[in-house]
């Protein structure tokens, strides 16, 4: 980092003045978080069609994706038809979800959902080392009506399970998917921040492109997949 602009240096006392004045926001923003997911809580919600996907096995009913459990997280992932490299964002983000099974103490399932054809879907998922469980809603209208076409953006939806009917009640894009990631909120926690270009730092701070810093898919696939 040689000619990389510093955070001033201060004694102990002044930290610590800079800090409790930081950390009286931060606290704030964790107590409308709290109100935010208290509303969350009382979302209603709305009956969704009989919609059926393909997995690994086949054919699935849209209820039985949720594997016996009432709720449900969907992430749309992105595709581009015919391409070997899918969207790196994606890809990127799926690839931190190893371990999902403490949402079964919460009667809850995360799985990926993406447009492209169910054997390249789950080509990919093996090529990049996803271990989430992959479908394909390529034959079905599912990802269209739910945020999520074909050549569009990627999108989180979370459903409820009663007996054989299915319920949508949140959805999300864009910057709001970042709550559900861990990478974020440890970048941001660095002194240099996520050094891109949109991010208020100070001056000097090393800033480059929006994403600069993300691994690319054929990144995630070098540390993590297959590589075939």
């Amino acid at each position: 980092m040689t000619g990389t602009a510093l955070p001033p240096v201060v004694d102990a006392d002044a930290w610590r003045r800079e800090l409790d004045a930081l950390r009286a926001r931060e606290k704030a923003a964790t107590r409308e978080l709290d109100a935010i997911a208290a509303q969350r809580l009382r979302m209603p919600m709305v009956e969704m069609p009989a919609y059926t996907l393909e997995g690994e096995e086949g054919p699935i009913r849209l209820a039985d994706v949720f594997g016996g459990a009432s709720q449900l997280v969907v992430y749309h992932h992105m595709w581009f038809p015919g391409e070997r490299w899918q969207c790196g964002g994606c890809t990127w983000f799926t690839s931190q979800f190893t371990r999902l099974e403490f949402l079964d103490n919460y009667d809850a399932r995360f799985v990926v959902v993406t447009q492209g054809p169910i054997a390249e879907a789950l080509a990919y998922k093996r090529r990049v080392g996803n271990e989430m469980t992959w479908y394909s809603t390529a034959d079905s209208a599912f990802g269209t009506d739910v945020g999520a076409p074909p050549g569009g953006g990627f999108a989180v939806n979370v459903f409820l399970r009663d007996g054989d009917t299915v319920y949508r009640t949140w959805h999300t894009d864009g910057r709001g998917t970042e709550q559900l990631s861990h990478t974020f909120p440890l970048i941001d926690l660095l002194p240099y921040g996520r050094r891109e270009a949109w991010q208020d730092s100070p001056e000097g701070w090393p800033q480059g492109p929006a994403y600069g810093g993300w691994p690319s898919s054929e990144d995630v696939a070098a540390l993590y997949g297959t590589r075939t």
